[in-house]
């Protein structure tokens, strides 16, 4: 890939965006996305699948931006989706954030809708209910690992904010706060590099070990982990006003940075292998790692944040010069070359629907978008 050197022009992007995003609505439909493959059809998840909440954030912000009542309509009743198979049998774990944020919390936003507004609360109770006391940690998955939890999560610890200042009720700040926490203490690695789980003993709350999960070793440099964590911290300081998550947000920036290929756009772990041209990239971590630059940008005064403004446009630009499938009405998704698990051999070189969603978001920022979800 060729070095990205011209400036963002984020309103000629936004257009073919919204040109795409037209097509996709036709396409995708009520589906819940997660991959698309070679054939470019994105695939149906349960609802209750960690990914489902991206596609009608896509639908929300598209309509935001445009007006567009269609893209209302289809998002509108995703949040009542959820609701319903939560008082079934499920999956839901500490991805609730995920779920809610882009379609409950957005639509109360947007609408003022009495009822999102109490979905969103139940989520964050929900999540709130998976506080590891001792450990200070909000427990990851469904499995018989107590004691686990992972980096992702930073991410839906804005639900939890949320939920303190809609309610009133301290306690979902202070169990965000303790997390995140815990984050800077066991996570984030001292060089910005990050780990994906970490595992304590779910009784007492001492920590037991780290293990690679979706990177490529416990001490590698998963750069999806990177991008959650960069932007999980950089919204509990824009939450809390406390610099050490500020300063935690930026570490990681800048290892992100420092370890991205010349045209932008991240591996897939950054200590995969000596010969990382080898490696597939994951266009998923550079939209989340950018949308979560701009946060910091925002969140700093002009001349400091500038650089991270200018890197993620860097990775932006790339994305939709070289990753895209804007002369492909055919293909479902948006950004190509993404990667799911590597190491259990799962979606590999596909797109995935989150990838999508945070290159829409950040674009969407550039171009006033003023609403923060996550």
């Amino acid at each position: 890939m060729q070095a990205v050197n011209q400036s963002l022009d984020a309103g000629a992007i936004w257009k073919r965006i919204e040109a795409k995003l037209s097509v996709m609505h036709e396409t995708i439909g009520d589906k819940s996305p997660h991959v698309a493959g070679a054939d470019g059809k994105y695939d149906d998840q349960r609802v209750d699948w960690w990914t489902s909440g991206f596609w009608p954030g896509i639908l929300w912000i598209a309509h935001e931006m445009t007006g567009e009542e269609k893209y209302k309509t289809s998002a509108w009743s995703w949040d009542e989706r959820l609701e319903r198979q939560m008082i079934e049998k499920n999956s839901f774990d500490h991805d609730v954030g995920f779920h809610f944020l882009p379609t409950a919390v957005f639509k109360y936003q947007l609408t003022g809708d009495a009822d999102a507004e109490r979905r969103a609360l139940f989520a964050a109770n929900f999540l709130a209910g998976r506080f590891n006391l001792n450990g200070r940690f909000i427990r990851a998955w469904n499995s018989d690992m107590h004691g686990w939890s992972i980096i992702d999560t930073a991410m839906n610890l804005s639900l939890l904010f949320w939920a303190t200042r809609q309610s009133g009720d301290p306690r979902f700040e202070q169990i965000a706060k303790a997390h995140a926490d815990t984050v800077l203490r066991h996570f984030i690695r001292e060089d910005g590099s990050v780990n994906h789980i970490v595992c304590f003993d779910p009784h007492t709350g001492l920590y037991d070990e780290t293990r690679g999960g979706q990177g490529a070793a416990p001490d590698s440099g998963w750069s999806r982990g990177a991008a959650w964590a960069l932007y999980g911290m950089a919204n509990t300081f824009r939450y809390t006003a406390d610099r050490a998550y500020l300063r935690a947000a930026q570490r990681v920036a800048h290892y992100f940075v420092a370890n991205l290929p010349e045209d932008n756009v991240p591996h897939w772990d950054f200590r995969a292998d000596v010969q990382l041209d080898n490696e597939p990239r994951d266009t998923s971590a550079g939209a989340i790692a950018a949308s979560g630059m701009l946060e910091l940008a925002e969140l700093l005064p002009e001349k400091e944040g500038r650089v991270y403004r200018q890197a993620a446009e860097r990775i932006l630009q790339s994305l939709h010069d070289h990753y895209a499938t804007w002369e492909d009405d055919s293909h479902e998704a948006m950004l190509l070359h993404g990667t799911g698990h590597k190491p259990a051999g799962q979606n590999i070189d596909v797109s995935l629907i989150y990838g999508d969603y945070f290159f829409v978001e950040a674009i969407a920022k550039l171009n006033g978008w003023k609403h923060r979800i996550f």
